[in-house]
């Protein structure tokens, strides 16, 4: 079922990055630091919601160090009890920074700002495009998250935009989350047809394929759209492609194959690898595509999980995988491993992590390098 159609306007700024010569660097560029958010609600995590701190603790030890981690607290309180779990754990608390920013949730991949950088001379500048976030078109409570996204743009970013569309006569920021959309630096960006264009709840039905791509180009300086399929099963993100697609380095491309022909994804992922073998990116490559394995289904009261080892994140000096307690763990941290020689890749046990219906990239978000 698509999404309803309703009267829409596309609202044409006379400046957006693209026009001023910003563009959305590849997760693989420096960073000056990852943002995490401190996971205080409980109920995501259903049975498991003590063990979640922790995971977020080994992310930020792993993280820090080859990056300052920045952690949104809603409170001092928040911020203290931070500080003794991380710094039990081993955290480098001197490259930590307690951000006040109070929250719904801790996935800050899809509330927080899609940063753009240019060149000005010796420095780069970074600024930042806050889209709107309407907790995926499904969950009520994301007022906070929306809220502390323009928070973290006015703080981080030399310049802030607000993409917006007129919806029944009235202006409205587009919607649009970081984990729908994937680059390569170089002008190419992956997203799903599910997601943003043909299931219930699609972020652009309103405005359609042409008008979601007018919006990415001019915003995040992309001049070519890879659109795919479906996500994967049990994603309640409507498709969003971290979890099954990313690209790992100019002209490659990581996709999830599932070998089990009975598996409710082998369908799905079987035609985003034949769709991806025909594609180019924005450079004229013919795109590279590698297989990672899908774990063994993960289910919890029967339902479905997003286990994929494709929603990885990568910081400056180390690579962050979910593994799952399974017999492909071992085989995705290789894969990964041969991919970024130059960066540690470790494992993150990320069973628990996932009833959240996320892992490692639905919980971080980058802030580019500036200099």
């Amino acid at each position: 079922m698509k999404s309803e159609q309703v009267p829409c306007t596309i609202v044409h700024p006379e400046q957006t990055p693209a026009k001023l010569g910003y563009r959305m660097p590849a997760e693989w560029e420096p960073h000056r630091g990852t943002f995490l958010a401190w996971p205080h609600k409980r109920g995501d995590w259903l049975g498991k919601p003590d063990s979640i701190p922790l995971m977020f603790a080994e992310m930020a030890r792993v993280l820090a160090s080859g990056e300052r981690v920045m952690v949104l607290v809603k409170n001092a309180a928040e911020e203290k009890l931070g500080r003794a779990l991380f710094g039990r754990a081993g955290v480098d608390l001197s490259q930590i920074d307690w951000v006040k920013a109070d929250t719904d949730r801790s996935w800050t991949r899809d509330y927080l700002p899609s940063f753009v950088v240019r060149d000005a001379g010796k420095k780069r500048e970074v600024s930042a495009v806050k889209w709107r976030f309407d907790g995926w078109n499904r969950y009520p409570d994301h007022k906070k998250d929306d809220a502390a996204g323009i928070g973290v743009a006015e703080l981080f970013g030399k310049r802030q935009w607000l993409p917006e569309v007129v919806v029944r006569g009235k202006a409205r920021r587009l919607t649009l989350e970081g984990g729908s959309i994937d680059v390569d630096g170089e002008g190419t960006v992956l997203t799903t047809e599910e997601c943003l264009l043909t299931s219930k709840r699609a972020r652009h039905a309103a405005i359609g394929r042409a008008g979601s791509e007018h919006f990415l180009r001019e915003h995040l300086g992309v001049t070519k759209v890879i659109w795919l399929n479906d996500g994967i099963v049990g994603d309640d993100t409507s498709g969003h492609i971290d979890d099954f697609a990313r690209f790992v380095r100019k002209g490659v491309v990581v996709v999830c194959r599932e070998t089990r022909r009975q598996d409710q994804n082998y369908k799905r992922l079987e035609q985003a690898i034949e769709r991806l073998h025909g594609e180019r990116d924005a450079k004229g490559r013919r795109l590279e595509v590698i297989a990672l394995p899908m774990p063994e289904p993960v289910t919890y009261g029967g339902t479905r999980l997003p286990a994929s080892y494709a929603n990885f994140y990568i910081g400056n000096d180390a690579v962050i995988v979910p593994v799952f307690n399974d017999a492909q763990d071992r085989n995705a941290l290789g894969i990964i491993a041969e991919l970024f020689p130059e960066r540690k890749v470790v494992g993150i046990y990320a069973r628990d992590l996932v009833l959240g219906l996320g892992t490692l990239h639905c919980s971080t978000q980058q802030l580019p390098l500036d200099k």
